[in-house]
């Protein structure tokens, strides 16, 4: 990623910070991300419903939407490529109205996760899919907070470095899986559908 990268910390606790992403907007992420795949997911809403504490705190977090390939030995884990986010569509929304900032994933959202990001000034990331054995280059150090049982969908705490991600879609209502393919067939002088 080129040096016009935006650098940014997670957790988050600047919301300004996210709310001046743009759709597009290339990003270096470094701190702590925690996992969460499907399972997880429904546990964590199940938490919230319940009024239980919860394995991380949501506020200013970052979830990547990834389950990790087991580590090769001198290594934080194995292969960590982003997962389809759609699955993770009806959890979001809950996620986001208490306190999560960003989601990393790949793939377009529905129009409720969509909405939620703009309600919450949160954001959601696209890490490239494919890569995930160069994205585990990014990770310091990997341990498990909740569900064990759950093996490679276990929650994860990761700590990375400049992990590189796209904004996909931006707390003002940017989404590149929308407007990008309109910017590109406007710029060649045609039309889409």
């Amino acid at each position: 990623m080129t040096a016009d990268a935006i650098r940014l910390d997670a957790p988050v606790d600047d919301r300004g910070a996210l709310t001046a992403l743009r759709a597009g907007d290339r990003v270096l992420l470094s701190g702590v991300v925690y996992t969460a795949r499907d399972a997880a997911h429904r546990r964590i809403v199940d938490l919230i419903d319940a009024g239980e504490e919860l394995p991380f705190p949501l506020a200013g977090s970052v979830i990547y939407y990834c389950g990790p390939a087991p580590a090769r030995p001198g290594h934080a884990l194995g292969s960590a490529g982003p997962t389809s986010s759609y699955r993770m569509d009806p959890f979001a929304p809950t996620l986001l109205d208490h306190g999560l900032a960003g989601i990393i994933g790949k793939g377009p959202r529905s129009e409720r996760v969509a909405e939620a990001l703009r309600a919450d000034d949160a954001v959601y990331f696209a890490a490239t899919g494919g890569a995930g054995a160069l994205l585990s280059h990014c990770v310091e150090s990997s341990e498990v907070v909740a569900w064990p049982e759950l093996g490679t969908e276990a929650v994860r705490r990761l700590r990375v470095r400049d992990m590189p991600l796209v904004v996909a879609l931006d707390a003002r209502g940017g989404d590149v899986y929308r407007d990008g393919p309109r910017a590109y067939l406007a710029s060649r002088g045609l039309r889409q559908g």
